[in-house]
């Protein structure tokens, strides 16, 4: 099966956090793009780098807190944004849902609490390339994806390109 890994960018200004985080996405076959404990470096890294996921700190150091990273990062981008927090006040939580995440995880967490959140990107956004969800994002910006699909292959999501797909068996629920 030729496929291309899911691409992920991590956003923590906990260096020590942000190596686990991505051992564990590494160890979960995903390639991580980066490690950046700012948002003004998560914004050149997306422009450079298109993740396909970006993992998101809410409370990061420097001028933008997460939230308003996510904000910068869907004005240019339509990339699903994970986020990350300790701990969320009712009013922190209500800003950071306005950016429409795919999840929340909150810190300590188990690798699986994380393999779960991914998967649950990844099925959302390949549900959006079909149109089923496109109700539920901003319609000024609807989250398309027409040029991938994503697929199960040995436990994990995988990234297929259409343009490299030559024709398709279904097996099973496929």
């Amino acid at each position: 099966m030729n496929s291309t890994t899911v691409k992920i960018l991590v956003v923590e200004d906990e260096m020590i956090i942000g190596a686990k985080i991505s051992m564990q996405l590494t160890s979960l076959g995903y390639e991580v793009t980066g490690i950046l404990p700012r948002g003004e470096e998560a914004l050149l890294h997306v422009a450079q780098n298109k993740p396909d996921i970006i993992l998101l700190d809410i409370h990061l150091k420097g001028n933008m807190d997460g939230i308003e990273t996510a904000r910068q990062i869907h004005l240019k981008f339509n990339v699903p944004i994970i986020y990350l927090t300790a701990n969320a006040d009712e009013e922190t939580f209500n800003r950071a849902k306005s950016t429409k995440p795919f999840a929340f995880i909150s810190k300590p967490f188990k690798q699986l609490d994380l393999q779960r959140a991914v998967e649950l990107t990844i099925s959302r956004m390949a549900e959006n390339e079909t149109g089923i969800m496109e109700e539920t994002h901003n319609h000024e910006q609807p989250f398309f994806l027409n040029d991938r699909i994503f697929v199960r292959h040995k436990e994990r999501m995988v990234k297929l390109m259409l343009a490299e797909i030559l024709y398709i068996e279904a097996d099973r629920n496929y």
